[in-house]
């Protein structure tokens, strides 16, 4: 029996496989009396796709698959290897922008890699982006070297406010993403940069993920009481820890199988009236025996992961009416 994978679909055959998928999730994730599956809820913000997870589709082909899937939004890459080459950010940004917005969805943040306002590219994206009317960026990350880790921190405390700077120059407001294992994923060495910043154009991109990995059961939860008054994004992904052979090592996993807690995140999220853009990342392992298959599993995998976020969002903040 032949396989008929989304690459081979027409147009209309993808949608009805993207929206069969989402159904079906929704269906998996749903329990009785629930609110799982109901795409409206009291949460005002944007529910984006991590664009990364889709690198193989153009600008129509990512539109319609993201759109069926029931998101808002794409969370679009314009780095090494993105769908937008940072050193084609002022041709490319703009038509691909359009041919998002053309499906209907939003495109409130890019993800970069600059780390410094000084870089080549920094200025071409920033203001090709802030012209277009996106309103977050998310920078590349500072490393710790553990040779002088006070140094380390004040050196990327410069750069990140050169590059808030720049940000604010083109009307596009920095959200620093706390990434388990480089400056800024404990929240509080980068605090106090960011905190000397005009919160119009600087803040946090807070991923509760990397904070429950560098905090553990209550770090992170003041991690987030102090990023709250400037969230700016919030990164949605989930995670384990398990013993390998090696030693301890963090697992990706789907929404809901790792140690997020979820319902008391989505709580502080709502108690915070935070209303931003939230990016959803499936950076769990996704099988497939061939682009294709992995494709059509991205999809499948993303319809799962976002009922189960649009459950505890409409939990958090009450359905609408």
């Amino acid at each position: 029996m032949t396989r008929v994978t989304l690459a081979g679909m027409s147009g209309w055959a993808r949608r009805d496989f993207v929206r069969a998928a989402a159904a079906a999730a929704a269906a998996v994730v749903a329990r009785p009396g629930g609110a799982a599956g109901n795409p409206r809820s009291g949460f005002a913000g944007t529910v984006c796709l991590f664009s990364k997870h889709l690198p193989d589709l153009d600008a129509a082909l990512l539109g319609r698959a993201v759109k069926a899937l029931g998101f808002g939004g794409v969370d679009l890459t314009v780095r090494p290897g993105g769908h937008v080459p940072p050193e084609r950010a002022a041709p490319d940004l703009p038509r691909f922008l359009a041919a998002l917005r053309d499906e209907g969805l939003e495109v409130p943040m890019i993800t970069t890699a600059i780390v410094s306002a000084s870089e080549a590219t920094a200025r071409p994206i920033l203001e090709t982006a802030g012209r277009h009317r996106v309103p977050f960026f998310k920078p590349g990350y500072y490393r710790y070297r553990f040779a002088d880790v006070r140094q380390e921190i004040a050196a990327a405390a410069a750069d990140l406010r050169g590059l808030a700077a720049l940000g604010a120059e083109c009307g596009i407001a920095l959200g620093y993403h706390n990434h388990a294992g480089y400056i800024g994923g404990p929240v509080w060495d980068l605090a106090p940069a960011i905190d000397g910043l005009d919160p119009r154009w600087a803040g946090y991109y807070f991923d509760v993920r990397h904070a429950t990995a560098e905090g553990g059961a209550g770090g992170w939860r003041s991690a987030l009481d102090l990023a709250a008054p400037r969230l700016k994004m919030v990164a949605i992904k989930d995670f384990f820890w398990e013993k390998a052979a090696s030693g301890w090592r963090q697992r990706n996993c789907p929404l809901g199988l790792g140690m997020v807690d979820w319902k008391t995140f989505c709580a502080a999220l709502a108690r915070a009236a935070f209303a931003g853009p939230v990016s959803l990342h499936l950076e769990y392992e996704i099988a497939g025996g061939s682009a294709a298959a992995r494709q059509d599993a991205t999809l499948a995998a993303a319809a799962r992961d976002l009922a189960f976020l649009k459950a505890r969002l409409a939990e958090a903040y009450g359905a609408a009416s």
